[in-house]
C-alpha cells in the first residue's frame, strides 16, 4: 500500500472516528420523553383554550387523546377537548366525550360538571318540534339523571356556610383547614344554579315532545284517519297531562270518536273531561245532548 493511499484511509477513519464521538456527546442532552410531549401539548391546548380560540383547543386536544391514555392528564384532556366541542357549538360531539368521560373515568372531580353539560348538549341539539324528537329525549333523561345523582341541598345552609367560612378567614386567613372548607361550600352553593336549571328545563322539553304527539294527531285528523288520530292524542292524554296539551287532546278525541261513530267511548271521554276541567260542562252540554241521542239510537 502506497504512503498516500495509507494517509488517505486514516484521515478519513479519524473522521469517522469524530462523527461517532460528536453524535454520542449530542445524545447526552436531555431526551423528551412521552410524559413531558403530553404536558408540553395540553399547555399549549389549554392556552388556546383561555384564550378562547375553541376550535383549535379541540384539535390539539384531539392530538392528545391517545397520548394522555393512564397519565394524570387523561380525564384533563377528556374533559377539556368537551369542553372545546360545547362551546364551539359542536354538541353532538360534546355529548360524546362528555359521555365517555362519565363512563371512563366516573372519579372524576369533572363528573357532575360533565353530567350538567352532556344533559345541555342534548338540549342544544332538540330540534324543532315537528321533527324527530330524540334529542329532546336524551336531554330529558341526562337532566333527571343529574337531578337524581345530585340532588338539590339547602341553599340556605349553604350560603351560611359560605359567609360562615369567609368571616372565619377574615380572622385566621392561613387556617388551611378554613380555606378548603370555604372552596368546597363556595363550590357546592355555585352548583345551586345548574339544578335550577335542569328543574326548569324538563318541563320545558316535555312541552315540546307533547306539542309533538299532539301535532301528529292533527295532521291525521285533517287525513281522515281517526283510528291513527285517537292513538296519539291518547299517548298525549297518558303520558303528557302535566302539559298545557292535555286539556285540547281530551276535547279533540271526543271530536274523533263522535266522526268514528263511538258513542260510548266519546261519553266516557267528556265525562273524563268535565271532571277535570269541570268549569267547561255548560259549554259541553250540546255535545253531550248529542252523543246521548246517537247513543240511545
Amino acid at each position: 500500500m502506497s504512503v498516500t493511499r495509507f494517509f488517505s484511509r486514516s484521515a478519513v477513519m479519524l473522521l469517522t472516528i469524530g462523527l461517532l464521538m460528536s453524535s454520542g456527546c449530542s445524545s447526552s442532552k436531555p431526551v423528551t420523553t412521552a410524559t413531558s410531549r403530553v404536558n408540553e401539548g395540553y399547555a399549549r391546548a389549554i392556552n388556546m383554550y383561555n384564550k378562547g380560540d375553541f376550535q383549535e383547543a379541540a384539535i390539539a386536544f384531539e392530538a392528545l387523546l391517545f397520548t394522555s391514555r393512564a397519565t394524570d392528564l387523561e380525564d384533563d384532556v377528556l374533559y377539556f377537548l368537551a369542553q372545546s366541542y360545547y362551546r364551539s357549538g359542536q354538541y353532538i360531539l360534546s355529548a360524546e366525550m362528555f359521555t365517555r368521560l362519565q363512563q371512563q373515568m366516573s372519579s372524576t372531580p369533572y363528573a357532575q360538571t360533565s353530567q350538567f353539560l352532556l344533559a345541555k348538549s342534548y338540549e342544544k341539539l332538540s330540534p324543532h318540534f315537528e321533527l324527530d324528537q330524540q334529542y329532546t329525549n336524551k336531554a330529558i333523561e341526562q337532566f333527571a339523571l343529574y337531578l337524581d345523582v345530585y340532588p338539590m341541598t339547602d341553599s340556605t345552609k349553604l350560603a351560611s356556610d359560605v359567609e360562615t367560612y369567609r368571616e372565619l378567614l377574615k380572622i385566621n386567613p392561613g387556617n388551611s383547614d378554613y380555606k378548603q372548607s370555604y372552596a368546597a361550600a363556595t363550590s357546592r352553593f355555585s352548583r345551586i344554579d345548574s339544578l335550577r336549571y335542569a328543574e326548569k328545563a324538563i318541563p320545558v322539553l316535555r312541552e315540546k315532545l307533547a306539542k309533538n304527539t299532539y301535532f301528529i294527531a292533527r295532521q291525521y285528523v285533517q287525513l281522515k284517519k281517526y283510528k291513527a288520530a285517537v292513538i296519539f292524542y291518547d299517548e298525549v292524554i297518558k303520558r303528557y297531562a302535566d302539559t298545557i296539551y292535555m286539556k285540547p287532546a281530551l276535547a279533540a278525541k271526543i271530536d274523533v270518536l263522535m266522526k268514528r261513530k263511538k258513542w260510548f267511548d266519546a261519553g266516557q271521554t267528556l265525562d273524563q273531561y268535565v271532571q277535570l276541567y269541570p268549569d267547561k260542562e255548560k259549554e259541553m252540554k250540546g255535545v253531550r245532548e248529542k252523543i246521548r241521542q246517537n247513543f240511545k239510537n
